[in-house]
Formats: structure tokens, C-alpha cells, sequence
């Protein structure tokens, strides 16, 4: 590929990061609102999330295989269109209303999102082999961009009172434009697995590593880390407008506001993490994420003062913002079978991120979502003493740090890569 190709994959990479944070906080911010139109308790939105969460999962065990047989251009296509068509049919859900058209739609989202998501990965991963710079840290500071200006959006709309079903309905067109325009920079064949699609001598030693992955303690450590940051971060996408809310007083648009906020420090967090780690190394930077956001969650949680709770989600946001990429990092580097490896821990991570909010729920629904959060922040002080797992290398994370998978044959230069977030 010439450079400028390589240059407008690579900004292309970048929309398709920003797309999924607009669509995103648009149906967060609007937890509230859908929450009244649908008539549910907190435990029955648990279960209207839980379509997310069976979504998300349903997309992120097929997309390593349909990367490996299709590639990464196909894949990321499907992903992203089945994200704009979830969010027109959660808007359409709200609108009708019905609990269960909005939860369909959420499942449509999150196969969307857990498919999409990896292919994108594997592409990003293929242009920092091509150009040599780490590239993975800011494509996902974009989908937290792309959660701020989403986030904000939706808070405007809700001050507006402007109905969510137009709300997404305009979030869908939005989307449907970034993804005509990104798509023609993607190459195809990226992510194509020349492995036999049949067992053979070929597929019998990654057969028999697998376990072997599950055994290795420090491996299971850094996915305790992920378990944990990746629960801070769910908690907070899925929970925080309603805990704001009902759990502080705040209206609707106010409750948006501060989600903005934590996604505005998630932002700060990533698009800074290349420096923070490579003048600190992966351990400290854990540990202090860690603190931050454990000390974030206290605040909301037994603070009464809305101000001081809306001020401690700041700390919440930085703290979440790198838990998860630097672990898959640390996942990469912690001994053979990569891919097994990081794959293990994403899939750690997804659980946590998707699974974990719907179970807050239901804890919600009996004791109020300000004490439900105390299982989040009991697992965040955990991974504070477990952090020194995270230092795989002995060394500060620099650009060669981002987990690649192992290059290809010369005879194909598009790349033959699976990697997980």
C-alpha cells in the first residue's frame, strides 16, 4: 500500500472507532428517559440489558472465525450495520413502547459492537505492522471521543425533551454516512487464516495449548485486571445517567451531564496513556488506575453531596480508561500462543463489560443502585493489589508493546491477524 492508502485506512480505522462511541452514549444518555417510557422497575431494565449482553457475546465468540474465513473488511461491515440497525429499532421500541422491540434492538447492537469490534482490531494491528507506530491506543481514545460528543448530543436532546426515537433515528442516518465514506479505504483480504478449516497435523498444537493457557496463573491475574476494569468501565455506560438520577436527585439532562463528563476523562485517559506508560511502566500505571478509580466509586457511592458525587465520576472515568488495553497488552507479552492468550482475557473482559451491568441491575432493584455498586468497587481495590501482574516485560509499554500477531508469509503482505481487543 502507498502511504497516502496507509493514511486514509488509518482515518478511516478512526471513524469506525468513533461511530460505535456516538451510538453508544446516544442510548446511554437516554437510560432515563427510556427507562419512563417503558414503565420498568430497575430489576426489568436489567433484563431489557441483558440483550446487550447476549448480543455482545453472540458477536464476539463468531467474529474471530468469520475474520479468520472472510476478513476484516466484511466483518467490520456487518458489525456496523447491524449497530445502526439496533439503534433505529431501540428508538422504535421507545416510541411504540415496548420493552421487548427495545431489547431486541439491543442485542442487534451489541452483536454489532462485539463482532465489528474485533475485526477493526485486527485491522488496526495490521496498519502498526505496516507503518511500525503504535496506532491501538488512539483508535480507541477515538471511540471515547466518540462517546463525549455522542454523550453531549444526547444530553442536549434530552434538555430539548426531543423524543429518543428521532433522536436515534438521526444518530442512525449520522452513522449510515460515516460508514458509506470510512469503507472505502479498507482493504479487503486482511485477517484471512490460511489455516486448514478441517483438523489435521496442522490445528493439533494449538488444540492441546489451549489448556495450558487456562493454567497459567499470572495469565489468570491480568484477567482478573481486565475483570475488574472492564466492570468499572460497563457499570458506568449502562448505569450511571439512572445512578445519577435516582441515586442523587439529578434531573435527566443533569444525569447525562455527568456521563459526559466520565467519558470526557476516559477520553484524557487513553488519548495520554502512550506517555503515561512509557515514563511509568504497565504496573504503576495499573495500580494508580486502580486507586483512582476505586477512590471515584467510593465517593458516588457513600457520599450524599450530588456535587461531590458528579465531581468523583471524573476520577472514576481515568481510572477505567486504561485497565483493559494495557491488561491485553500484558496478556500478549506474558508467553506463547499470543492470540490464545489475549483472546482469553478479552473474552475475560467482555463478560465483565457486557454481563456485570444487567446483574447490577437486579442488585439495584433491591438495594438501590448506590449500594449495588459496591461489588464494583470491591472488585476495582482488588485488581489495586494484584496490579504488579500486569508487568509481563520488566519494562515501560512503548508502540511495540500493542500485542501484534506473528507477520505473515511475503507472499501475502495484507496480513493474516487475529486480535482481540
Amino acid at each position: 500500500m502507498t502511504d497516502r492508502a496507509v493514511r486514509r485506512r488509518r482515518q478511516a480505522l478512526f471513524l469506525l472507532f468513533f461511530l460505535p462511541g456516538i451510538a453508544l452514549s446516544s442510548w446511554v444518555t437516554r437510560t432515563p428517559d427510556v427507562r419512563d417510557q417503558l414503565g420498568l422497575s430497575t430489576g426489568q431494565m436489567g433484563l431489557v440489558l441483558f440483550g446487550l449482553s447476549v448480543g455482545s457475546m453472540i458477536g464476539i465468540l463468531c467474529s474471530g472465525r468469520f475474520v479468520s474465513r472472510f476478513g476484516t473488511r466484511p466483518v467490520i461491515t456487518l458489525g456496523t450495520l447491524l449497530i445502526i440497525v439496533g439503534t433505529a429499532v431501540i428508538g422504535a421500541g421507545s416510541a411504540v413502547p415496548s420493552a421487548s422491540l427495545v431489547a431486541v434492538g439491543l442485542c442487534l447492537f451489541g452483536a454489532g459492537m462485539g463482532g465489528g469490534e474485533v475485526a477493526v482490531n485486527v485491522d488496526g494491528a495490521d496498519v502498526e505492522r505496516i507503518t511500525g507506530t503504535a496506532v491501538l491506543p488512539t483508535l480507541h481514545g477515538c471511540f471515547s471521543l466518540g462517546t463525549v460528543i455522542g454523550g453531549s448530543a444526547g444530553m442536549a436532546a434530552t434538555a430539548a425533551e426531543v423524543p429518543v426515537s428521532w433522536h436515534l433515528a438521526v444518530v442512525a442516518l449520522v452513522a449510515t454516512g460515516i460508514l458509506v465514506h470510512a469503507m472505502r479505504a479498507v482493504p479487503a483480504g486482511v485477517g484471512i487464516s490460511a489455516a486448514p478449516s478441517t483438523p489435521g497435523p496442522g490445528t493439533r498444537p494449538a488444540q492441546r495449548s489451549e489448556p495450558q493457557v487456562w493454567r497459567d496463573r499470572k495469565l489468570l491475574l491480568i484477567g482478573a485486571i481486565v475483570l475488574a476494569m472492564a466492570l468499572a468501565e460497563g457499570a458506568a455506560n449502562d448505569w450511571l445517567p439512572l445512578l445519577m438520577v435516582d441515586g442523587h436527585g439529578l434531573d435527566a439532562a443533569m444525569g447525562s451531564l455527568v456521563y459526559v463528563g466520565f467519558a470526557a476523562a476516559m477520553t484524557l485517559g487513553r488519548f495520554s496513556g502512550t506517555y503515561v506508560l512509557g515514563r511509568f511502566g504497565r504496573a504503576a500505571v495499573v495500580r494508580a488506575s486502580a486507586v483512582s478509580g476505586a477512590v471515584g466509586l467510593l465517593l458516588v457511592i457513600f457520599s450524599d453531596n450530588a456535587l461531590v458525587a458528579a465531581t468523583a465520576v471524573l476520577f472514576w472515568g481515568l481510572g477505567a480508561s486504561l485497565g483493559f488495553p494495557v491488561a491485553l497488552s500484558a496478556a500478549g507479552d506474558s508467553g506463547p500462543d499470543q492470540t490464545a492468550r489475549v483472546s482469553l482475557v478479552a473474552i475475560i473482559g467482555y463478560v465483565a463489560f457486557l454481563v456485570g451491568p444487567p446483574a447490577l441491575g437486579f442488585l439495584g432493584d433491591h438495594y438501590g443502585l448506590r449500594s449495588a455498586m459496591v461489588v464494583v468497587l470491591v472488585f476495582v481495590a482488588s485488581a489495586i493489589l494484584i496490579a504488579p501482574a500486569a508487568d509481563t516485560r520488566g519494562r515501560a509499554t512503548t508502540a511495540a508493546d500493542v500485542p501484534h500477531p506473528t507477520p505473515p508469509p511475503s507472499a501475502n503482505p495484507a496480513g493474516q491477524h487475529r486480535e482481540d481487543r
